[in-house]
């Protein structure tokens, strides 16, 4: 008859040697990921290397926007006014 501590003393967990790949496998995804970060890292640093110092001032840029959106608008006196469309398909109901 088996003791108490001869019975939690039993290894019954298996071959442990099945998972013997699981530690090379995990150090190379490391390698892998850490490769990878110091790639990225890099190029995005010659990316902004290359970007000018400093960019043209905003508000020149919306000011501009707004002259190429009044000369290009619709002629026919309906700028600014925006189309219903409560049908389902889309188009307009009269």
């Amino acid at each position: 008859m088996l003791t108490a501590a001869q019975v939690l003393a039993e290894n019954n967990f298996g071959d442990t040697r099945t998972g013997g790949l699981a530690g090379p496998m995990g150090l190379f995804l490391i390698v892998l990921l850490a490769t990878a970060t110091v790639l990225l890292i890099r190029n995005m640093n010659s990316r902004l290397r290359r970007l000018p110092d400093r960019f043209p001032q905003q508000g020149r840029a919306v000011d501009l926007d707004r002259a190429d959106s009044s000369a290009t608008g619709p002629s026919d006196g309906t700028a600014g006014q925006e189309s219903r469309t409560d049908a389902p398909n889309g188009h307009q109901q009269p």
